[in-house]
């Protein structure tokens, strides 16, 4: 892969997500709630033991009340947004000296004793050390384990920053920082034996020097990292779990216009083709829950390993978010593509649509309708319909708004039961399902007496 200073990484990564939610897409502790949870869980540890040597209620409430928070605390993960910058290396050397100098002793005297001129350099080479090793370890911290997030997150920095050159760039910080620690160690027994000051000082230069060289080194991967961090704080905030309808087509279909009409988003409509060249997210209630609606880059008829960057967003919420497909066809063929082309194109990435309601939208009725399709057309349409029975064909038209909130109604109704009946059938049989339904009662009211 090309470094991060190259055209090829900087063209992709600075023309991308220009549009996208900065809010977060998953939620990373702070360093204070590292710190809360450690203790929390020292004491929850302590009060498991004791509540289950003395069993009574009251403590085996307390211990749910304490299982429950901290799932509820360990299910948030990760927050993009509050990554810290990443300094080059020569910013972080500065950084680092500077605070050696302010933190540590700066002024030795004659009259020290040699052995307290050797504590006196050692500290110096421990506290340089601790701080290279403390900056390395918030930085491998913060950014996410491709290996451990969702796998739309993880394909999705996969396809934007290439995964490889992102797990190495990490790597190479980590064994830097497994060589300073190493550093440190060998120059603070090598200071054990050195019997001038003389020799104490040159010791310690050539310990910090290793140091910096050893920092100077990772400038590259330093570079790339702030560079990624940049974008990932702009990527969409798209929650996998939450109920979801993804807009997909040919570019200039009206996939844009109607994300903005169901939704709060407000994202860029032009005549003109591939207008979104990211993943947009709008936010919409219905039946008193949240429901988020992925306006995805335009899809061309192309296979899947000559697709570009921008299509292949559109292949990763589609592959591994469960959500409801609405798949735009525009009659009036104003896009540019003709049916027959739009309807191969379905069949192409039908495969992704596997398990999931999907619907296909004729849009921009208000030009042309189904009505005026040619007989090949009004064919094609009911060989599709055959071969997917469980496909709903429907229409709509976002500039005059007509049939868009029924279409919108379907679709959220659809995916609804789907998100039922899967729970249901994953609950069918369980010693959990048995117990709930032994305490429910479904009260019936009756009519009152004539008195």
């Amino acid at each position: 892969p090309a470094p991060a200073s190259s055209p090829s990484v900087s063209t992709h990564l600075s023309h991308r997500h220009q549009h996208c939610s900065t809010s977060p897409a998953v939620k990373r502790f702070s360093r204070s709630g590292f710190v809360f949870l450690r203790f929390s869980s020292f004491f929850i540890i302590i009060f498991f033991l004791y509540s289950f040597c003395v069993p009574s209620s009251s403590s085996l409430l307390l211990l749910l009340f304490f299982f429950f928070w901290f799932l509820a605390v360990v299910m948030v993960v990760y927050n993009w947004k509050s990554i810290t910058v990443v300094p080059d290396g020569k910013e972080m050397i500065d950084i680092v000296l500077s605070r050696t100098q302010r933190k540590t002793p700066t002024v030795v005297h004659p009259q020290f004793h040699i052995a307290r001129i050797r504590s006196f350099y050692q500290r110096k080479i421990k506290y340089t050390s601790q701080t290279i090793h403390d900056k390395l370890t918030a930085i491998l911290t913060e950014f996410p384990n491709v290996d451990s997030i969702h796998p739309f997150y993880a394909d999705l920095c996969n396809v934007l920053y290439d995964r490889d050159q992102y797990k190495r760039a990490l790597a190479q910080l980590s064994v830097a920082r497994r060589l300073v620690d190493n550093l440190a160690k060998d120059f603070v027994r090598f200071l054990q034996y050195a019997d001038t000051p003389f020799r104490c000082k040159q010791l310690k230069r050539a310990a910090l020097g290793r140091m910096c060289t050893l920092l100077k080194k990772q400038h590259t991967s330093l570079g790339y990292l702030e560079v990624v961090r940049q974008h990932l704080s702009r990527l969409p905030s798209i929650d996998p779990n939450t109920r979801t309808l993804i807009l997909c087509g040919y570019p200039n279909v009206g996939k844009s216009s109607f994300i903005n009409t169901v939704t709060r988003a407000n994202v860029d409509v032009q005549p003109y083709a591939f207008t979104t060249q990211s993943l947009f997210v709008g936010h919409m209630d219905y039946k008193y829950l949240k429901w988020q609606v992925i306006d995805t880059p335009g899809l061309l008829g192309a296979a899947l390993d000559s697709r570009n960057v921008i299509e292949m967003q559109a292949i990763t919420a589609l592959a591994h978010l469960r959500s409801a497909i609405l798949f735009l066809v525009d009659v009036s063929e104003q896009c540019g593509y003709s049916v027959t082309k739009q309807l191969e194109l379905f069949e192409a990435i039908k495969p992704l649509f596997q398990n999931k309601p999907t619907f296909l939208v004729v849009s921009k009725t208000d030009i042309r309708t189904l009505d005026d399709l040619s007989p090949e057309e009004k064919e094609m349409f009911a060989t599709l319909q055959r071969n997917n029975p469980d496909l709903v064909i429907t229409h709509m038209s976002s500039a005059t708004k007509d049939n868009v909130d029924e279409v919108r109604q379907l679709a959220c109704d659809r995916l609804l039961e789907q998100r039922v009946q899967r729970k249901l059938a994953q609950a069918a049989g369980t010693k959990a399902a048995e117990t709930l339904q032994s305490r429910l009662h479904v009260a019936q009211p009756v009519a009152p007496d004539s008195k």
